[in-house]
């Protein structure tokens, strides 16, 4: 182990983007949360089961959760712990005896509370109410605020999520709806998520929603939006099929077994954003204008670069935003748009005009949602397709997804894997898009 590692490992920091964040001692392997949540009080109550296995002898531990959440029982392995508190967005566990290193590990953890969002960096992150409904948007250490977890992206895991609400309304969440069952006034839904997912990628959806489901589809396309929206999403989301088929085309087989489900909510939303399997929008984004097509094109391909293959670290941010954002010019050019190359060309004369000071292998976190990270990362996804080919890059781009699928991956494994398609070196390439803060 490098010095600078066993460091981190000794003084607990897993990230340094997200030092509070991450736990260690354990992997986890599922979860499976079964909630009620009443939407008029915004209050969530229920328990979360965790199945891990030890990296080490281990007494304690911890996990993620909010502040704004209460923990009124933890059980392990099925008995009742005693010594259990939360302070500082931590559940610290403590076991009457040491478990040795490789044991299972089942947890249970009952807890309620009003969710509301973590305060960040980069805003408020996480569970969040609507005007009529909640949604949760977790990236990038937003999944805390409804449920105890280890909240970093390296630690995937299965999901199974059953929550009960006021029947009126739909909810949505990763995976497979497996089961939906009404009693009186309220329903108990039940997704299972199958395929490994980090924690930020879980999401919940609740609102006064209507579902649709796209015809002549490769891959199964639907979506939740409310009623008054249907005619606009009709127009400004058509293009989804033919869209799902070049992305298929380029990048390899869709990674996920259910599907693909759009979620537009009531309220206007300043961004969209991933889930696994799924993506959110704001009504705002359903103008009936088309004019959001791109972000239509950028969130899809997440499911590919960032969600199947995720930054085992957020310094490597750009391997899921400059992909997606690259996606959007492909998109553009097999659309009948501008040529990616177009779109290098004017995104590169609007970066000279910026600061040349952010470096894209590691932009540090409070730039790590920086627009240059996104607008940079394509533009070296350009250079590297203009160096191998169309035919090399693409070849690579289908390696990349199908190596590290449902996995974690850093910038030195792109890198690597990209040199098994140039005869030459790709060093001099690297170092000027990828390591040095000026733009070439």
């Amino acid at each position: 182990m490098k010095s600078s590692a066993r460091k981190t490992a000794q003084s607990g920091t897993i990230d340094p983007y997200l030092p509070q964040n991450g736990n260690l001692g354990y992997r986890v392997s599922r979860y499976e949360l079964d909630l009620e949540y009443k939407v008029s009080i915004n209050r969530l109550a229920g328990s979360v089961t965790i199945t891990a296995v030890t990296l080490t002898e281990l007494q304690e531990f911890t996990l993620d959760i909010s502040n704004a959440l209460a923990v009124s029982k933890v059980t392990v392995n099925d008995k009742r712990v005693a010594r259990f508190a939360c302070r500082n967005g931590k559940l610290r566990i403590t076991l009457p005896a040491k478990l040795a290193s490789g044991a299972a590990l089942t947890v249970v953890v009952r807890y309620s509370g009003n969710p509301q969002p973590l305060r960040t960096l980069w805003g408020d992150v996480g569970f969040e109410e609507l005007t009529d409904g909640a949604l949760v948007a977790g990236q990038p250490n937003g999944a805390a605020s409804w449920f105890p977890c280890d909240d970093h992206p390296s630690a995937k895991a299965a999901f199974r999520i059953r929550i009960s609400t006021e029947s009126r309304y739909r909810v949505v969440a990763n995976g497979k709806l497996v089961s939906r069952r009404t009693r009186a006034s309220q329903t108990v839904w039940t997704y299972e998520q199958p395929e490994p997912t980090s924690t930020y990628l879980i999401t919940l959806q609740i609102g006064v929603y209507e579902t649709v489901r796209l015809p002549r589809t490769a891959v199964p396309i639907q979506a939740a939006l409310p009623e008054r929206l249907l005619d606009n999403f009709d127009h400004d989301f058509a293009r989804q099929p033919q869209m799902m088929e070049v992305f298929i085309d380029l990048f390899g087989p869709y990674p996920l077994a259910n599907g693909y489900t759009v979620v537009i909510t009531d309220d206007d939303l300043d961004i969209p954003l991933e889930a696994q399997g799924i993506s959110i929008f704001g009504a705002n984004h359903c103008a009936g204008t088309r004019a959001s097509e791109r972000l239509v094109a950028h969130e899809l391909a997440h499911q590919w670069f960032g969600n199947s293959v995720t930054a085992r670290r957020w310094r490597d941010i750009w391997l899921h935003e400059g992909f997606a954002c690259y996606a959007e010019w492909l998109w553009s050019e097999h659309s009948g748009g501008r040529s990616a190359g177009e779109w290098a060309e004017h995104y590169h004369a609007q970066l000279r005009d910026k600061p040349q000071d952010l470096l894209l292998s590691d932009p540090g976190p409070r730039h790590m949602f920086d627009d240059r990270v996104y607008k940079r990362g394509a533009l070296t996804l350009h250079a590297l397709r203009g160096q191998l080919g169309d035919e090399k890059f693409f070849a690579l781009l289908k390696d990349w997804t199908a190596k590290y699928r449902h996995g974690t991956a850093t910038t030195e494994d792109f890198t690597g894997l990209a040199a098994n398609y140039c005869d030459g070196s790709l060093r001099p390439l690297w170092n000027d898009w990828l390591y040095s803060t000026e733009l070439p």
